[in-house]
């Protein structure tokens, strides 16, 4: 089970009083993008083995989203931060990066 803590609230807690958003940090498309672009956006997600940025909603606690970077294969939580933030912070990337040598980067 993962243990979330809402950067907005400071609340840690399980998993089950959040709601999962999906992926994090897409490049939206819109009204005016190409066919390819727009079903792209809506349908073709990562599903990465290992470091992975999502989204999520403090459902049960303060109600806003945030972004959780965590490994999809240990259920590591590296951090979480503000959903406004448009990429991962520098101190996210440099602690993931402590902890997972072999990660190449968010792209």
């Amino acid at each position: 089970m993962l243990i979330l803590t809402c950067p907005c609230c400071g609340v840690s807690a399980e998993e089950t009083e959040f709601s999962n958003g999906g992926e994090a940090h897409l490049k939206r498309f819109g009204p005016g993008s190409s066919d390819d672009d727009f079903e792209s956006y809506m349908f073709n997600r990562k599903n990465p083995r290992g470091v992975h940025f999502e989204r999520w909603r403090h459902a049960y606690g303060c109600g806003k989203w945030f972004i959780a970077a965590r490994c999809t294969v240990t259920l590591e939580v590296f951090a979480t931060y503000p959903a406004q933030t448009t990429e991962p912070p520098a101190d996210v990337v440099k602690k993931i990066k402590a902890r997972r040598s072999e990660w190449e980067g968010f792209a």
